[in-house]
């Protein structure tokens, strides 16, 4: 382990790398040495929550044109949330969200944020 990781675990003075509307809050950076002895620095895995956990605020009917940055702005009031609408439906792939107009889309609230009973 690296000292400076070391010394800031064991005083608990770690410092989130990306800020709490980011996807990647909370997720714990880690370094792997290569043969050669090169240092690659890597965020460890992110584990995308079970959309059915998490709350429903409303539904989005799929119309030509949409964008998922354009959603993220209009639900969630910051387009760089679009991750959120991705995580609350699935996507492997973004944008196939808005290739098929119809398609309905979960906007979620953030994960552990509940519902209003019965909204959902």
């Amino acid at each position: 382990m690296d000292p400076i990781e070391a010394f800031l675990q064991a005083n608990a003075l770690v410092t989130p790398l990306y800020p709490a509307t980011s996807r990647y809050h909370g997720i714990a950076a880690a370094q792997l040495r290569l043969a050669d002895g090169t240092h690659v620095a890597y965020l460890r895995r992110r584990f995308i929550p079970p959309p059915e956990g998490l709350a429903l605020q409303q539904e989005h009917q799929v119309v030509t044109g949409d964008r998922l940055d354009n959603l993220a702005a209009q639900y969630l009031g910051d387009p760089l949330q679009y991750w959120r609408i991705c995580d609350a439906n699935r996507a492997v792939r973004p944008a196939e969200l808005t290739e098929t107009p119809g398609r309905r889309l979960r906007i979620t609230l953030p994960e552990g944020i509940p519902g209003v009973g019965g909204a959902d």
